[in-house]
Order: structure tokens, then C-alpha cells, then sequence
């Protein structure tokens, strides 16, 4: 009988001092280092890399071959699509280590990070945005952006729910709005106001 309530598959290696949360899965010849937390109902594919003191929240999806490395904070219910790359030092030299001085990266809750996305590190992703496969993100990105390119700019706002919004109405006198959305799936609405996407109704 085991004494922990998480699936790891006979090929991962767990370090010393690692924690991992209930019902959490670990799949095929990834590895856990010492100091890393990730928290319950979380899945990590196969060839997952998580790195000394990695901080991933709850409901967590990482695809395959993800390296998620020292000074990245991942929130809860972010998807980590395949390769997408993390990165923590601007100035790297093999001569010159950093000594665990790194740059902080934080992505906020439910957040989307596209196949072969890169993120530089020092930014931070806003909640529910979406980064298209590819990207490359060198800015902060603003909660619910639909950001895309190389570097990566903000091409649109997508919904809680993971739909790109489309604009129904350009402006709303009452409520000092810009711009009103309403998404074609789950029917929330969403204003534009001073620049920020801001739940109506749902």
C-alpha cells in the first residue's frame, strides 16, 4: 500500500521534499525535483520536467515534454500545451551560473499556453488569457488576452470558457463602456472599460 494519494507512473522520479497533491497523475519519464509543490487533481504528461522550488496550483494540465523551471509560478487550472517553453534567466552563460537568482514568471488562473509557445521570463500572463501556438511572450499580458506572433501581441479577448469573444456592440452610454462582447458559446458578456475586459452578466 502506497502513502501518497497521487499516480506516478514506475518511470518517474520524485526527489526528496517534493509535494504533490491528491489525485494528481504523473506520467512516463518526467521528473519532480526537491522543493517543487504541485497541488491536487493535476496531470503532467510524459518527458514533464518540474524544477527545484516550482510553485503549480490545483487542476493543473501540463502536456508532453515541458520543462517548467526555478522562479515560475503556475496558478490554478492553467493549460500547458505541448513543448511550450519556460525560461528564467535573460543573460545565461555556462560559465556564469546564476545561483538560483532568477526572474520571476507567474501565470495566473486558468490561463492558456498554446503548443511551442515560448514565455520570457520577468512577465506575467493574466487569468483566462490564451497564448496561440508559437508565441513568443515578451510583455506582461493582460487577463483574458488573445495574444499571438513573434514577439507576441494582443490580437483579440477570449471567455472564461476558452472562446474568442467577437465584438456585438461598440458602445454603452450607461455604463461609460467601449466595447460590449457577448460569447457565441456560454453567453456571457463582457465591456471594455479603460482598456480592461470586465464581466457583465453571465
Amino acid at each position: 500500500m502506497s502513502d501518497y494519494n497521487y499516480f506516478k507512473h514506475e518511470t518517474t522520479v520524485i526527489d526528496d521534499n517534493a509535494e504533490i497533491g491528491n489525485n494528481t497523475k504523473i506520467w512516463h519519464f518526467s521528473h519532480i525535483q526537491s522543493g517543487a509543490v504541485i497541488g491536487s487533481s493535476c496531470s503532467l504528461g510524459q518527458n514533464v520536467n518540474v524544477s527545484n522550488n516550482v510553485h503549480i496550483g490545483d487542476g493543473v494540465k501540463v502536456q508532453n515534454n515541458v520543462s517548467i523551471y526555478e522562479g515560475v509560478t503556475i496558478e490554478d487550472y492553467v493549460f500547458c500545451g505541448p513543448s511550450c517553453v519556460f525560461t528564467n534567466d535573460l543573460t545565461p552563460r555556462a560559465r556564469y551560473p546564476k545561483n538560483h537568482k532568477y526572474l520571476p514568471t507567474i501565470i495566473r488562473h486558468d490561463a492558456t499556453l498554446g503548443a511551442n509557445c515560448t514565455i520570457v521570463c520577468g512577465h506575467e500572463v493574466g487569468h483566462h488569457a490564451t497564448i496561440a501556438a508559437g508565441a513568443v511572450v515578451a510583455s506582461n499580458v493582460p487577463p483574458h488576452a488573445l495574444m499571438a506572433g513573434v514577439p507576441a501581441k494582443q490580437i483579440g479577448w477570449v471567455c472564461e470558457c476558452g472562446q474568442v469573444l467577437r465584438s456585438s456592440r461598440t458602445t454603452d452610454t450607461e455604463s461609460n463602456a467601449e466595447k460590449i462582447y457577448t460569447c457565441s458559446d456560454c453567453g456571457r458578456q463582457y465591456c471594455i472599460i479603460n482598456g480592461e475586459l470586465t464581466l457583465q452578466s453571465q
